[in-house]
């Protein structure tokens, strides 16, 4: 027995596969960090100070030390830079805090964040917070007070940290601090203990705003100390210390009296207790090196061997030397050297630990990668052996369901992959994320791998059956390849071979902004061949030689041998562009590949990207700057009349009507939330949330893009002629178009109008005056959907997400729309590329008949090249330097868009077989 299969079909079931595998392998990468395994004694009594062993000397000194500040109130400001603080903008905006850092009784440190610098927030809109304060500060009933504000936050994400609105929001927190800072010293006088105010931020952010990178703006972050108990500061400030975020849950652990916990992998930051005696110094380090090398203990079999173990060993003796003459009474000189020297070890074997420790934060979950792996590779492979198949005429497979050699290898695979299974998760010492799968769900992705292999030996033992055939069509196999095949073939292979390399991923950008730019000029060579070169005679025998191919290949059809279809071929191609040669739009054709590239030198102005040149300014930049609002008003309107006149063309008059209304209100949307203004309004003063008005496009977009399903879906139940479905394509784009100039930034919109215009201009005087097939055409969009993913600002860093697009519209953190909304909005480029290949091939059906399912195969392949083989490197990798701050972000990147490339696949393929079924009828 044996199944047809489409290539569309294929293609889309193979990308599920592959988000499986990309799945397992992400969920074996990022695993949960190093645990302590004695949860439960969380409360265990702390070490006794070290004793020099055969003296018979013990110390009495068992319990933890007293706490050192009565009360603690953290103030977290999220997303507060170093330079916030410490720069020009903290002595303008903040003074009292200043005048506390330079002349208080304060400690001022620089605290380190390791990327990828991401936090969670846990409370909204700063208000709310404020609000309380005056009460909680009155109550007598709390020992720690924390204070969580996501302003400054929103507003990075929103207009950067340039922005006017960073100003007012540092000189409120200012405020804050002073009203908790007086409120705490006023309680002091009647308390035994002072208190402790601790101003501090999760991470930075960028020059765009954001955060998640590896930049200095995003993980350097201000520390302060403020208390009474400290000494009091006579002068500015000199050069700060540079301390890591995870040495503040221990120094608070010794300041309130409490255990150090177990998880922690940061050191005391020792001047904060420096004014206690060194006998309590020292004994607080020695907590904290035995909480560190305890940890070390419980996840590290060879921890006997590690130098902050031995450097911790030595120090506990020199500790214990310290104790007996301390205990002897001597108090000289010799006694406060001998202190020094103890702390000087302890303090370079917490470092070491520490450091020990943070490489093993994650430890990778090898089982589950390795089975993602192979799920991903198999796909690969599958797709790879397939493409013959796929890309002839039929573009149809005959999938063998029943030969006894597949099922007796398809059981065999699956009883030793479950033994593997089996022998893996009986033997791991560590937890595994697939081991920890229902036995159904770890069997049915051991039978997609026996399915995967036998496809893949039964597509190798048909090509290996084609091979031994005589070849019949001599002429089939001489066709040779163009320039521009030989450019896609290069480029596809020079970018996956630079994905090994760090420099290369955070600057990728460049490499798709020189693939588009050299395949334009070999589009520009292409078209002057087929204007200049191209004479009578050679049309002539074209049309001679295409006649005998379309006979060749109708009689290889009839014994199933595959043939390019007559209309791919140069002649065939030739003389298919006779009538264009002739006609008026000649010199239009000539200079589009120029108007291409001017659009994207244009482009690669607007914003900077990457890293090596991400802080220098852009047009981006100059536009988003408040004294250049009326410019960027200008822009945002002229670009969405643009939109609307490249869009409009082939949407119904409906669509066209709510097209126009829709963009009027991204305008106003803008306008609400003071990004842009009316040529009536003279200011911004009356700033809103923009929430009705952006509810009021998704009206619209919802109406467009229901008005294009209402069509395909009368297409298919109909079987209505392909002029329906080539309408309710386009109008679910043109609903997309909409939606994405919602999210995007004013001065984005210009990325989206030339994506449509180079769309438009590939369209009429490129693609279809060439002939060029479905294969290559798909290749092109897959290429300037990855160079528009970067022209929108985006990089390989978490940073640039921009996040604020998943708020559009939103009252508050939803978190389904707000997903949906942010990696709409990350990947529109892709996105609105992808779906204009659908529109452009189901118009081509008529010409090819194959075309949707050509398309739809060479778009998985793209796709899945580059993911398998980045997987394989990350692998191979996961121990380079760089493997959090640049591979890791990029492997979050190739994921999602391997999930989002699976939906696109299957609404190709939906598309596909509607049509596959009409021709069958």
């Amino acid at each position: 027995m044996r199944l047809r299969l489409r290539s569309g079909a294929l293609s889309a079931g193979c990308l599920l596969a592959e988000a499986l595998g990309v799945a397992l392998f992400l969920r074996g990468f990022f695993p949960l960090p190093v645990r302590s395994v004695s949860r439960g004694e969380a409360r265990a009594e702390p070490p006794a100070e070290p004793a020099p062993p055969g003296t018979g000397i013990a110390s009495n000194w068992t319990k933890i030390p007293p706490p050192l500040f009565r009360k603690v109130v953290i103030v977290l400001i999220d997303a507060l830079r170093d330079d916030f603080v410490f720069g020009s903008k903290g002595k303008q905006f903040m003074p009292y805090t200043t005048q506390v850092v330079e002349k208080g009784t304060s400690y001022s440190f620089i605290a380190e964040a390791k990327p990828p610098t991401v936090t969670m927030p846990r409370i909204k809109v700063d208000d709310n917070v404020t609000r309380h304060l005056d009460r909680v500060l009155k109550r007598e009933d709390w020992d720690l007070l924390i204070l969580h504000y996501l302003g400054l936050d929103h507003i990075g994400h929103v207009t950067g940290p340039n922005s006017p609105l960073v100003g007012p929001k540092l000189r409120e927190m200012d405020n804050i601090l002073k009203k908790i800072h007086i409120s705490l010293l006023s309680k002091e006088g009647e308390a035994s203990l002072p208190s402790l105010l601790v101003v501090c931020g999760d991470h930075g952010m960028s020059e765009t705003g954001s955060h998640g990178g590896s930049s200095e703006g995003e993980v350097h972050t201000p520390l302060l100390f403020i208390s009474s108990a400290f000494e009091k500061k006579s002068g500015p400030l000199t050069q700060l210390e540079l301390v890591q975020q995870t040495d503040l849950a221990s120094t608070l652990a010794v300041g309130l009296g409490l255990p150090i916990s177990r998880n922690n992998v940061g050191n005391i930051i020792l001047p904060v207790v420096g004014s206690r005696t060194m006998r309590e110094q020292l004994r607080f380090l020695h907590m904290n090196g035995f909480q560190l090398s305890t940890l070390l203990q419980e996840n590290t079999p060879a921890y006997g061997k590690d130098l902050g173990y031995e450097q911790f060993k030595i120090a506990e003796k020199s500790h214990g030397n310290w104790i007996k003459l301390y205990l002897e009474g001597n108090n000289s000189e010799i006694l406060l050297n001998l202190g020094k020297k103890v702390l000087k070890q302890y303090l370079e074997a917490l470092r070491t630990l520490s450091s020990s420790l943070s490489k093993q934060v994650a430890q990778y979950d090898m089982y589950s990668m390795m089975v993602g792996t192979v799920i991903i590779m198999e796909v690969l492979l599958l797709l790879l052996l397939s493409v013959p198949k796929a890309l002839s005429s039929r573009a149809e497979f005959e999938v063998p369901l029943s030969p006894p050699f597949f099922s007796l290898l398809f059981y065999l695979m699956c009883l030793m992959l479950c033994a593997i299974h089996v022998i893996v998760c009986t033997s791991a010492e560590s937890l595994c994320y697939f081991c920890s799968m229902s036995w159904l769900t770890a069997v049915g992705v051991m039978m997609l791998i026996s399915a995967l292999m036998c496809g893949i030996l039964s597509a190798v033992g048909k090509i290996l059956e084609n091979s031994r055939l005589p070849l019949k069509n001599a002429g089939a196999s001489n066709s040779s390849w163009s320039e521009v095949d030989v450019l896609i073939l290069a480029g596809t292979i020079g970018h996956v071979l630079s994905l090994g390399a760090s420099s290369f991923i955070e600057e990728e950008h460049q490499t798709w902004y020189f693939l588009i730019n050299t395949l334009c000029l070999a589009l520009c060579q292409e078209l002057c061949r087929n204007h200049f070169l191209l004479k009578e005679c050679d049309l002539q025998l074209g049309t001679t030689v295409k006649q005998n191919f379309d006979s060749i290949g109708e009689a290889s059809e009839c014994r199933n041998i595959d043939v390019q279809a007559a209309s791919d071929s140069k002649l065939g191609k030739a003389a298919s562009s006779a009538e264009f040669v002739k006609g008026s739009d000649k010199w239009i054709s000539l200079a589009s590949p120029w108007i291409i590239l001017i659009c994207c030198r244009l482009l690669r102005s607007l914003n900077q990207t990457g890293v090596q040149w991400a802080h220098r300014p852009d047009f981006g930049h100059w536009l988003t700057s408040s004294e250049h609002k009326s410019e960027l008003s200008v822009l945002a309107a002229v670009s969405l009349v643009m939109i609307f006149v490249l869009v409009q063309r082939r949407c119904s008059l409906v669509s066209k009507i709510a097209m126009a209304l829709g963009l009027l209100g991204v305008y106003s949307y803008r306008a609400a939330i003071g990004n842009v203004v009316f040529p009536w309004q003279r200011d911004s003063k009356d700033i809103s949330k923009g929430i009705t008005e952006a509810r009021f496009v998704y009206v619209f977009v919802l109406g467009i893009v229901f008005t294009g399903t209402k069509d395909l879906l009368k297409s298919q139940v109909i079987s209505a002629d392909s002029s329906v479905k080539s309408t309710g394509l386009w109008e679910v784009y043109s609903g997309l178009v909409l939606l994405s100039a919602l999210l995007f930034r004013p001065h984005n919109l210009p990325v989206l109008v030339f994506c449509l215009l180079i769309q438009t201009v590939m369209t009429k005087y490129i693609w279809r005056p060439l002939k060029f097939d479905a294969a290559q055409i798909t290749i092109m969009h897959y290429w300037f959907g990855q160079a528009f993913f970067y022209f929108q600002g985006n990089s390989n860093g978490i940073a640039t997400v921009d996040v604020s697009a998943g708020f559009v519209g939103l009252e508050s953190y939803v978190e389904i729309p707000a997903i949906f909304l942010t990696a709409f909005a990350t990947y529109a480029g892709p996105l609105l590329w992808a779906i204009h290949l659908l529109c452009y091939l189901s118009s081509e059906v008529s010409r090819n008949s194959a075309a949707v399912g050509h398309g739809c195969f060479c778009y998985a392949l793209m796709r899945s090249i580059p993911v398998a083989i980045y997987i394989v490197l990350v692998t191979g990798l996961r121990y380079h330097l760089f493997i959090w701050s640049v591979f890791s972000p990029k492997l979050l990147y190739e994921g999602v868009h391997v999930f989002i490339t699976a939906a696109i696949c299957l609404f190709f393929t939906a598309m596909d077989q509607n049509h596959f079924q009409n021709v069958q009828d």
